[in-house]
């Protein structure tokens, strides 16, 4: 399996991982009276495999991007920039009095 493959796979899994944490945390902190509308509900167990899957692609996405943009080589040389002049003077301008 390609390098990029097996990474796009394991960041997604890390997602969706993440993602249960997530909604493990809104469910024990009962946010906005999540757990009540969830376990009192018929079909509360729907809402909370969409909830997990919705917020797994966020996450899934988030993480890949994150995994992406860490593999990029850090820039060799000064940080801060070359300096435009050595020394900065103020530029004499002849103004005319007419």
């Amino acid at each position: 399996m390609p390098k990029l493959i097996r990474l796009y796979i394991t960041q997604v899994a890390w997602g969706f991982v993440i993602s249960a944490l997530f909604v493990g945390v809104l469910l024990a902190l009962n946010a906005a009276n999540l757990r009540g509308l969830i376990f009192g509900s018929e079909i509360g167990l729907i809402a909370l495999a969409m909830i997990w899957f919705m917020n797994g692609i966020v996450f899934a996405g988030v993480q890949f991007a994150y995994a992406i943009m860490s593999m990029a080589e850090k820039p060799q040389g000064p940080r801060r920039g070359t300096p435009i002049a050595a020394k900065f003077e103020p530029a004499r301008v002849a103004v005319d009095k007419g």
